[in-house]
Parts: C-alpha cells; structure tokens; sequence
C-alpha cells in the first residue's frame, strides 16, 4: 500500500494527474527525493500513463526527468547533512516539522545503518528500497562521500527503480482506465517493492562476488 502521514493519497494523486507534465514530473521527483517524501509511485506511473494514451510526452521523457529529478533531490539532502551536520537533523527529524515532512529519527538512522552497511555502493541500492530510498542522501552527505561516485550511484539507482514505475505506468494504460488507475497503482505497489528488492540484493551479490573471486593467475 501506498502509505502518506499527512497527505491524502487519492488527493495528492489528482493533484500531480492534473499538473502533469516533465517539469512538473521533475518538480514533484525532486521533492520526493528531498526532505519532503512522497511516493514516487503517484507521480511516474501515472506520468508514463499519460504518455502511453494521450502523446504529449513519451515514457522515456518522463523516465528522464524523474530521474534528473530524483538526482536533483537528493543532492538537496546531500548538501544539506554537510551543511547542518548530524545533529541538527537528529533534531529536525524528532520536530513536530519533522513529522509534517514524513520524517523520524528511526527513519534517519535506519539510512544511516544502512549506509555504514554497504558503503558507498548504498546510494544505489539504497534507490531501489522503500523508505531507505529518500533518506539514503542524508549519510552519505554526513560522511562526506565523495560528490562524483554519488551523483553517479544516485542516478544509476534512480534511473532503474523509474523504469520500473514507467513500466508499471505503460502496462497500466494498455487495459486500465483514468478513474481506476490510482486503485491498479496501489495494487502493484507492492509487487514493484519487491522487484527493487530483488534487484537490489542481486546487485550486492554482485558486487561481493566481485570482491571475493578468485583472480586469475596471469600466464608467463
């Protein structure tokens, strides 16, 4: 399920159907990414919809967009832990506006464990799981990860889970109709969760496999 604290859902996804458009796709993926999150589920789904049924956009132009966007987002969270530091977001995220932004300190620390697991590699795994996935910024900005290897994890982890909900937005518009497509969304949210997951931990696999295997005796 689609889960929102303080907004509406269904009204938060009208809103973003009837402003649709890139800049309004990279507008919302940006804030999504940033220190306000939503889900991004109400935004590219729907935005690839359109583009599958009516042809103002094309379904990659939004897959583009919300990718620049959710680059754009996080290097506002990155920007900002280096700038304030991890106190002050501690603070922030225990607020009464930390709460209005959809934000705790356990959601912070669990991207922060989350990063001291896996490393720099976590901003792009961390791009592909629910709730990591907007907060995974903030440590990484707090670690002072280095602004070339996070850009390039942040967009490759980001690029991947949009054309996962682009997808989702195309197959939705061969048999689904406007009235029913935030029920659908809801629907498979859960199934895409899982399609993130199960990308991600094949790319851990990955790269430990990678790390581990034996290397290659050179010849004379």
């Amino acid at each position: 399920m689609i889960e929102l604290s303080i907004f509406d859902a269904s009204y938060l996804f009208q809103i973003v159907w009837e402003h649709m458009s890139y800049f309004y796709v990279f507008l919302f993926m940006t804030i999504e990414s940033s220190f306000i999150p939503f889900p991004s589920e109400i935004v590219v789904p729907p935005a690839a919809y359109i583009a599958a049924t009516e042809g103002t956009m094309s379904v990659w132009g939004v897959g583009s967009a919300a990718t620049l966007g959710a680059l754009a987002g996080s290097l506002i969270n990155y920007g900002l832990a280096i700038w304030i530091g991890r106190p002050i977001i501690y603070k922030f995220a225990d607020s009464r506006l930390g709460s209005i932004c959809m934000i705790n300190p356990e959601k912070v620390e669990r991207a922060e464990k989350y990063f001291d697991k896996h490393g720099a590699v976590s901003t792009f795994i961390g791009r592909l799981i629910p709730v990591i996935r907007q907060l995974i910024s903030l440590p990484a900005g707090l670690a002072r990860m280095n602004l070339g290897k996070f850009v390039i994890f942040t967009t490759a982890g980001a690029a991947i889970w949009n054309v996962i909900l682009c997808w989702l937005g195309w197959f939705l518009a061969q048999f689904v109709s406007k009235d029913r497509l935030f029920e659908k969304i809801e629907y498979y949210n859960d199934y895409i969760s899982m399609v993130g997951y199960a990308i991600g931990v094949v790319c851990v696999f990955f790269i430990v496999w990678n790390l581990f295997k034996p290397k290659a005796t050179p010849q004379l």
